[in-house]
């Protein structure tokens, strides 16, 4: 009798439905992957040796498959918003320690400056030390609350052109005044604090200058001398030391530094200054971060400054149809799945980051809602069958 081949086609009708309405309703979901019902015959054993043809039994769905297809990938502008082009997974680490991975890049900060899911799970990567450059693998973590502390000075670069065709100091009645072409730059202490300090020119003759630190002139002036074509030639260091022009140092101690100054011209243009540069600065908090294409999360402070906190690796499978879905959308490893291969994005077949865009879902509307009506007529067919053969069974008993 028809009726269990008739049940069992109600039953992987309906649960192909099921599928197909789980992917509607994750239409909009961030990072999900459409699934799909796969169906397969079946036939009674048999023993026979006669070679006549055997009817099936009916049907059942073998498999619900995965559909790691890339999906479109939408820009958002928040810097936590992450997508992945290509293959691979994030690594997180569910809130009960479970190790999950997920292609929804819509993280946020915790209070606890972790990088977190909307579910609360933690990236995993890459730490960075701020101070000693080493890496260790971890949860990643942005210290919100602690900034970045101040740098003393200890270096710079200053780049001018001093004008050849201004008349030497001494040459002029008044003197030429000290302060025409000066210019300054803050330098800093160990605590931070800025310290302004004045650079004053004084043309001595042709193709020398003195520079001096003090407006009045009062401290040993750096000779400068230049050649013919207005290359710097003296001093033959091409740098100059910049000393605390405070008669007391603050808390910080004395500042001070050594410049570059071989990038110093003297041509026949007005004086400007090209770069004024140094390499301390002052304390800063945090007021940003981003994720860079390949994993690098840099936080941004308050003072120009920018650090590398870690890089966001990503896993990825041999086969990734092994992986078990969850909710919240993550898949979890399983001996199906394999082992994952972890690395930076981009790193052999590992796909790259887009910060700013998130992965959308891959789930096609409009072939759903046809599967949806192929899936309930095939539904229909199947009840009409079992109707078809109680008419039939009826018929039977009622011969008389």
């Amino acid at each position: 009798m028809s009726f269990q081949q008739g049940l069992s086609g109600l039953n992987a009708a309906s649960r192909g439905l099921d599928v197909i309405g789980h992917n509607i309703a994750n239409a909009n979901t961030t990072g999900m992957k459409a699934s799909r019902a796969e169906f397969s015959d079946l036939y009674a054993g048999n023993l026979a040796s006669s070679g006549s043809a055997t009817p099936g039994t009916g049907v059942a769905v073998s498999a619900i498959s995965q559909q790691f297809t890339q999906g479109n990938i939408t820009a958002t502008g928040n810097s936590l918003d992450v997508a992945i082009n290509g293959s691979g997974f994030f690594n997180v680490v569910l809130p009960n320690g479970d190790q999950a991975y997920t292609r929804a890049g819509n993280f946020k900060m915790d209070k606890d400056g972790y990088i977190v899911t909307n579910e609360g799970a933690r990236l995993q990567g890459d730490i960075v030390d701020p101070v000693t450059k080493a890496v260790s693998k971890g949860t990643l973590q942005v210290p919100t609350g602690k900034g970045v502390a101040g740098k003393a000075t200890s270096s710079g670069n200053i780049e001018l052109n001093l004008d050849t065709r201004a008349a030497v100091a001494s040459s002029v009645t008044p003197p030429t005044p000290l302060t025409t072409y000066g210019t300054s730059l803050n330098i800093f202490d160990t605590q931070g604090a800025a310290v302004p300090v004045n650079l004053y020119f004084q043309k001595t003759g042709a193709n020398t200058w003195n520079v001096y630190q003090k407006a009045d002139g009062s401290d040993t002036p750096t000779a400068l001398t230049f050649d013919g074509t207005g290359k710097l030639t003296a001093p033959a260091s091409g740098k100059i030391t910049i000393a605390d022009p405070r008669a007391t140092p603050g808390p910080g101690g004395a500042v001070g530094g050594t410049f570059s100054i071989a990038g110093m011209t003297q041509n026949a243009a007005s004086f400007a200054v090209s770069d004024l540069s140094q390499d301390g600065y002052a304390p800063g908090a945090l007021t940003g971060m981003t994720i860079d294409a390949d994993g690098s999360l840099t936080t941004r402070y308050s003072n120009g400054q920018t650090q590398k906190a870690g890089v966001v690796t990503i896993a990825n499978f041999r086969n990734a149809q092994g992986l078990e879905p969850a909710s919240g959308s993550y898949w979890k490893q399983t001996i199906a799945s394999g082992n994952p291969i972890v690395g930076a994005p981009g790193a052999g077949n590992l796909g790259k980051l887009k910060s700013g865009a998130l992965e959308d879902s891959t789930v096609d509307l409009t072939g759903e809602l046809v599967g949806m009506m192929t899936a309930q007529r095939a539904y229909q067919a199947n009840a009409q069958t079992i109707k078809t053969q109680d008419q039939v069974m009826s018929t039977l008993v009622n011969l008389r």
